[in-house]
């Protein structure tokens, strides 16, 4: 049970929350674990089996407060909200800001600036950890240039230019992070592949990526934003853009190092794979499973949040950012600040 940016998330599974004068008081096994005023809320949001009593459904929509269902895994269900609230005028802020001159090319260059920041403290870490070696100044090298594309990040001057120093850092970024596989022949890749992934560590990433695209995409649903404006990828039908930009400042640190960590640590083996006549190569049954629980274990993991300046799990990480952009989109925030990991 966290209180974060004045929302209370409740992840304990078979707690209940009730109304009680002008409080929410979660219970658990019939004893009082916490209780929030309401005053202090904007909203509520609950993963998996939490129960919320018909009358603090009832006052949240009087009030305008958000009230959101997730699933244990992150999965939006349902969001309610009273006729006070007015996310239409979020997402008229999220178009509006889609439609200025300036504004998408710079929350696309926070978003780009922090997954280039979040990469190169993935291979410094391996640099660390590879000690006196050859594979040691490799990942140094590779960390160097990511270290020169912040720098052609700062003067790059339209939407294009940001998404051009985008793509050469990912080039960088996957030179270097190929050197800290050392699993062995059985997860050995010739570069970044997908639809269809080509070998069994494209196979890991690719469904760790859709593990964290879904994330974003329910905490930008629970917001109130729409998963398909984004800012640094292009509209398209049925591509949820922005779920995929908030997916870039993420997916370094919590699924690249996790899928190194499978695979090095031999948690994941050869028969946790399969292929398919055109050439793609999956993860089977067994083998999501492993990976969805060493996720959902990485979700409880703490990390320090630099903006809320207090230690937050991994897994609600993305609803706190989401947040943080729609405050931008509101203009309560001059910029979106974008997460980083240390």
């Amino acid at each position: 049970m966290n209180e974060l940016l004045n929302v209370l998330y409740v992840q304990t599974q078979g707690a209940v929350l009730h109304l009680e004068h002008d409080t929410v008081r979660v219970e658990l096994e019939r004893e009082t674990r916490l209780r929030a005023p309401l005053i202090r809320l904007s909203g509520i949001v609950v993963f998996g089996r939490v129960t919320v009593t018909p009358f603090l459904i009832q006052r949240c929509a009087e009030d305008g407060r958000s009230l959101v269902w997730l699933t244990t895994t992150g999965r939006f269900m349902a969001r309610v909200e009273g006729a006070t609230r007015g996310n239409v005028l979020l997402r008229r802020a999220q178009h509006l800001a889609l439609s200025d001159a300036t504004r998408p090319r710079e929350i696309a260059r926070q978003i780009v600036a922090a997954k280039i920041q979040n990469s190169r403290n993935v291979l410094l870490r391996g640099a660390r950890d590879a000690g006196d070696t050859g594979r040691a100044e490799a990942l140094t090298r590779a960390a160097a240039r990511l270290a020169t594309s912040l720098e052609q990040l700062r003067t790059a001057r339209t939407l294009d230019e940001v998404r051009g120093v985008e793509g050469e850092a990912a080039h960088s970024y996957f030179s270097g992070f190929w050197q800290m596989v050392r699993a062995g022949d059985e997860f050995s890749t010739s570069g970044r592949s997908r639809r269809p992934p080509r070998d069994r560590l494209n196979a890991v990433l690719s469904f760790l990526y859709a593990l964290v695209q879904n994330e974003c995409a329910s905490a930008l649903e629970g917001v109130g934003l729409d998963p398909q404006i984004g800012f640094l990828h292009a509209l398209r039908p049925g591509k949820p853009a922005l779920a995929l930009d908030l997916m870039e400042e993420l997916r370094p640190a919590l699924a690249d190092r996790l899928a190194l960590a499978l695979v090095n640590r031999r948690q994941l083996q050869a028969d946790h794979f399969e292929e398919f006549p055109d050439g793609g190569v999956y993860l089977t049954d067994e083998g999501r499973k492993a990976v969805v629980t060493a996720y959902q274990q990485r979700k409880t993991e703490e990390v320090q949040h630099r903006v809320l300046k207090q230690k937050v799990a991994f897994g609600l990480v993305p609803h706190v950012q989401a947040r943080l952009l729609a405050r931008h989109l509101r203009k309560e925030l001059s910029d979106y600040p974008a997460f980083v990991y240390r």
